[in-house]
Order: C-alpha cells, then structure tokens, then sequence
C-alpha cells in the first residue's frame, strides 16, 4: 500500500543543552578514569534513557548519599543542583566528591547567596519538589527563600503580608527551565505587588529552555501534531508540550521514545512538528522519525531560530586528569 506523504519539521536547537552534556560527560569521565561504579546522586539528568545507559557502564544512582556504603569510588551530584547540605555529609563521610551542577543553576545560587548577604528577603519563582528548586532553597538558611508556583500565590503572599514584611528588601530569583511567557506573567505581577523588589542581574531561565520553547512557538500553528521527546520527569520538556498546546497546537505530546507515542489521534496529519527537551538525545529523536517513515513518506525540515555555541568544561576534578591524559597521547 503506498504511505500516505507526511512533511516532518524538526525544531533547531533541541535536545541536549552544554549543562546535560557535561553532567553526562562527567560521569563518563570519571568511569573512564576511575573504573565503575561512580555513585550518583540523584538522576545526573531527568532522561530515563540515559540513565539507563550510564548505568550500563557502571553507574550506580541513588537519591541520598546514606545509600553508598563506605568507598573511595567517585560520587557525583547532578546537574539540577544540590543544598549545601549534600557536599557537607559528603565530606564528612570523606567521599571524593564531584558536584556536576549545570553553571547556569550555580548562577542563581550564588544570586541567591549575595542577595541574602545584602539583607534580602528573596523569592523564588519555581516549582515545589523539583530538584533544582530543592537544591536552591538548602543553599540557605530554613525562611530565608520564600517559593512561588504561580502568580496566585503572589497575590496570597501580598495580601497576606504583614508591615514587617513588607518593610523588608525584597529579591527574586527564578528555576532555569522554567516556562518563559509563564515566567513573565508572574515576574511582571511580583514587580507590580512588590514595586521595590531587586531582579536577577541577568535572566535566571537558561538560553536553552528559552532557544527551545521559541522554535516551538514558530512551528507550533502552523502543524497539525506536535511530538516533544523527553522523559515526564523533566521540567523543561513539559514546558515545551505546553508551549505547544499554548502556540496552538492542541494535539502534543511528550514521549520519551517511539514506543510511547500514541498513534490513535495522528492518523490524518499531513504536517508535524518534533523537538526535543534539553535532557533528551538525538538517537531519540532519530527512533522517532524512522517510527513516522515507517507509516508515511515522509520529507523532513528543519526549521532553526538560532545557532547554540554554549560550552561549559568538566567539573576541575576531572580536568587535570583529562588534560595530562591529552596530553600523554600527544605525544
């Protein structure tokens, strides 16, 4: 039977970001040098797929450090980010230690820190229980970070506020994979309650969650389905699925692999969309393509809103190592 004709639009940039690849990275370097297993603490990313891979290789994950027993095998921290609790028990149990948090989180803790310094109350825009928004709050003391899910519990925390607190200097700071159009409505609401409150010296919502819901946003009218590759865990692929029913296309969804997709409501598309979250890799996205050639004939587009050159080194411990290994070869 002859495939009926399907045009693909593949979003440019998607996937992998420079803050996944040197978390993933650092793991495999670490197994490179040091052998398996290296311990991780929490999913190094939010993809279930690379998980799976790295614990192919010896990668033993595990969501708080009273899981290890005694060792001098690496431990590692993920890109989301941990409170400064985390790296204290690690030292004190005298693990050697490589913290992988993506530099782009590490900027909004150290915000964090030098507005507490100035005397500032602050608030974080985020989303309760993400582990990046658990890793900013602990990296201060227990009422120091005040969290905010959305613009109603702005206006709780206005109305709500006694003179005392309103007295206070006030900063915010906000999760990086966070939706930006959602971002703004609440940002312009604490501005509009707070009108003293302090911004981040730079955008906090990370130029990859930014470049990847925008080209969501330039293909998302225009297709009759919109695939997001990622895991259901990972904040930014859920923003991009919502960016998507947002821009116009009600018929998205997240699928970590081909497997997951469901078939039922695209039979008749003639046009669809694919990006990927920033934690989802390519061979992903390619699974899912040949899943769609095997059912259409399909001819493939990419559509690019901008060029990433982002590049982040591996954490300093696995540096010198890597360096001299370089080196060595070099010669």
């Amino acid at each position: 039977m002859t495939k009926p004709p399907l045009q693909v639009m593949l979003c440019a940039p998607r996937g992998f970001c420079a803050g996944v690849i040197r978390a993933i990275d650092a793991v495999e370097q670490a197994l490179s040098i040091y052998g398996p297993p290296v311990y991780v603490r929490h999913e190094i990313v939010h993809n279930k797929y690379v998980v799976e891979s790295l614990k192919k290789k010896g990668a033993v994950f595990v969501e708080e450090l009273d899981e290890i027993p005694p060792t001098d095998a690496p431990v590692i921290f993920s890109a989301h980010g941990v409170p400064k609790a985390v790296p204290a028990e690690a030292s004190a149990r005298k693990f050697f230690h490589i913290d992988a948090t993506c530099p782009l989180v590490t900027k909004v803790h150290r915000e964090a820190e030098l507005h507490h310094r100035r005397g500032h109350t602050i608030i974080l825009v985020g989303h309760a229980g993400h582990p990046e928004v658990v890793g900013t709050l602990g990296q201060l003391p227990d009422g120091a970070v005040i969290l905010v899910e959305n613009i109603a519990d702005v206006h709780r925390l206005a109305d709500e506020a006694s003179p005392e607190f309103l007295a206070k200097k006030l900063a915010f700071v906000t999760q990086t994979t966070l939706s930006v159009d959602d971002t703004q409505g609440i940002v312009e609401t604490l501005k509009q309650r707070f009108p003293g409150i302090v911004s981040p010296h730079k955008e906090d919502i990370c130029y990859a969650t930014t470049n990847r819901q925008e080209a969501v946003k330039q293909i998302a009218h225009e297709v009759d389905a919109l695939l997001v590759v990622g895991s259901a865990n990972s904040s930014n692929s859920q923003r991009l699925k919502e960016v998507s029913e947002r821009a116009g296309c009600k018929n998205s969804q997240l699928v970590l692999r081909a497997s997951d997709i469901d078939w039922a409501p695209l039979g008749d598309i003639r046009k669809i969309g694919i990006t990927a979250g920033a934690s989802a890799p390519e061979v992903l996205v390619e699974e899912i393509i040949d899943a769609f050639a095997e059912r259409y004939e399909i001819e493939v587009e990419t559509v690019a809103t901008v060029t990433e050159t982002m590049f982040f080194p591996l954490p300093r411990e696995l540096r010198p190592v890597q360096d001299t290994m370089a080196a060595t070869a070099a010669h």
